[in-house]
C-alpha cells in the first residue's frame, strides 16, 4: 500500500517530500507504468495473487486483473521468453524474476535472444523488455540466494544494467526504462526493500546515462552501487571525522558505465576505493580499475583500491556472512590506505 499524499496549504513552502520505502516506490512506479500505458503488464512468479515475493506488486492484482498482472509457472526459461516475445510483438512487459541466480535459467534468452535480436536484424527487431530481480546477500539466503551477479550481465553487448540504490531512483528510473528500446535489467538489493525515507516531492524521471555524485569530498573517490552505497555513505562519515573528506559517486547504471562522472570525481580526489559486492576475480571493481588506470594514471596519486566480497560461496551462518560481505570498515581501512594513513588496529570484518 502506497503513503496517503498530502495537500499543502498555497501560501506554505514547497512540500519538501513524503514518507515511503524503497518498496513502495518501486510499487508505486509499476503502477504509474500499468496506468499510464495499456501495453506494459507484469509477469513473473507470485506476482498477482502473493503479491511477489517481496511484495513489490502487492495489491496489484486486484486493481488491473490477471490480463496486467500474470502469475507465471516455475520456468524462468518459458516466462522471459513469452516476455521477449511480448515485446518483439510491440508490447512493454516488466518481467520479474525472483532472485538473480534464477535469471541463469533464462540466461539463453537473455543473452541470446534480447541481447543480439536488434542487431542481428539489421535494426529491426528491438526487444523493450524490462527484466527486474532481485540481487546481493545480507539477509542469511545462504549460498543459492545470495549472489550479486549484475557484473556478469554488464559484460553483455545489447543490455542496459540498471541497479537503483536509492528511493528515489527505485521511485523513477522504470519509466526510462519502459521507453528505452532496448532490452533493460534492473537489480533491485534485497537489504534495501525495507529502506524508508523522503521521497522529495521534486524527483521525476532519472537520467539512465549518468553516474550520481551522492556526497562532494577532495581526498578520496569512494565508487559504488546499489546495496553498497549506504555502507560507503556510512564510511564517508567515518573518514570525515577523521579528517578525510571523501566523496561518494553512485554508479546506477552498470552499463553503459558513465566514465565521465567517475573519471571526473577522480580527476578532484586523485584517489580511488571501488566498493562492489561482487567476486573480486572479473568483477565489475576490476573493470572500474582497468579504466581508471587507462584513461587516469596520471591523475591517480595511490593504486585503485576495490573493496569486494570473499571469493567464497556465501556462508549461511550470520558473522560469516558478514565477515564474507563488504562492510564500512573494510571501506574505510581501504580509503586510509590511498591517503597513507595506517588503519585503526581493531575493527568489525572488512
Amino acid at each position: 500500500m502506497t503513503a496517503t499524499r498530502t495537500r499543502t496549504p498555497k501560501s506554505a513552502a514547497p512540500p519538501s517530500g513524503r514518507k515511503t520505502t524503497y518498496r513502495e516506490a518501486m510499487r508505486e512506479a509499476l503502477r504509474e507504468a500499468l496506468r499510464t500505458d495499456e501495453r506494459v503488464f507484469l509477469m513473473g512468479e507470485d506476482v498477482g495473487r502473493y503479491g511477489g515475493c517481496f511484495g513489490v506488486s502487492l495489491g496489484l492484482l486486484e486493481e488491473f486483473g490477471p490480463e496486467r498482472i500474470r502469475d507465471a509457472p516455475l520456468s524462468e526459461s518459458a516466462f522471459v521468453g513469452a516476455g521477449i516475445g511480448a515485446a518483439l510483438a510491440g508490447m512493454r512487459p516488466v518481467v520479474e524474476i525472483m532472485t538473480v541466480n534464477f535469471s541463469l535459467l533464462a540466461l539463453d534468452q537473455i543473452l541470446n535472444n534480447a541481447a543480439t535480436l536488434l542487431h542481428m536484424s539489421g535494426g529491426q527487431l528491438p526487444v523493450p523488455i524490462v527484466i527486474r530481480m532481485t540481487t546481493g546477500a545480507g539477509r542469511q539466503l545462504a549460498a543459492q540466494h545470495s549472489h550479486s551477479l549484475e557484473g556478469w550481465y554488464a559484460h553483455i553487448p545489447g543490455l542496459r544494467v540498471l541497479a537503483p540504490a536509492t528511493l528515489t531512483d527505485a521511485r523513477h528510473m522504470l519509466a526510462p526504462a519502459l521507453a528505452d528500446p532496448d532490452p533493460v535489467l534492473i537489480f533491485e538489493h534485497g537489504s534495501l526493500y525495507n529502506v524508508s525515507g523522503e521521497l522529495p516531492a521534486d524527483a521525476g524521471p532519472v537520467d539512465l546515462d549518468h553516474a550520481a555524485l551522492r556526497r562532494p569530498g577532495t581526498d578520496v573517490s569512494l565508487i559504488t552501487y546499489g546495496g553498497s552505497l549506504p555502507k560507503a555513505l556510512a564510511a564517508a562519515d567515518d573518514l570525515a571525522s577523521g579528517g578525510i573528506s571523501a566523496e561518494v559517486i553512485d554508479l546506477r547504471t552498470l552499463r553503459p558505465l558513465d566514465d565521465a562522472t567517475i573519471g571526473g570525481s577522480v580527476a578532484r580526489t586523485h584517489r580511488a576505493v571501488v566498493v562492489d559486492e561482487g567476486w573480486r576475480t572479473g568483477s565489475l571493481a576490476a573493470e572500474i580499475s582497468a579504466r581508471l588506470t587507462e584513461q587516469h594514471f596520471y591523475d591517480l596519486d595511490a593504486p585503485v583500491e576495490r573493496v569486494c566480497s570473499a571469493e567464497v560461496p556465501m556462508p549461511y551462518a550470520r558473522r560469516l556472512e558478514e565477515a564474507a560481505l563488504p562492510q564500512v570498515d573494510g571501506i574505510v581501512a581501504a580509503a586510509r590506505r590511498t591517503v597513507g594513513e595506517p588503519a585503526p588496529a581493531i575493527g568489525r570484518p572488512g
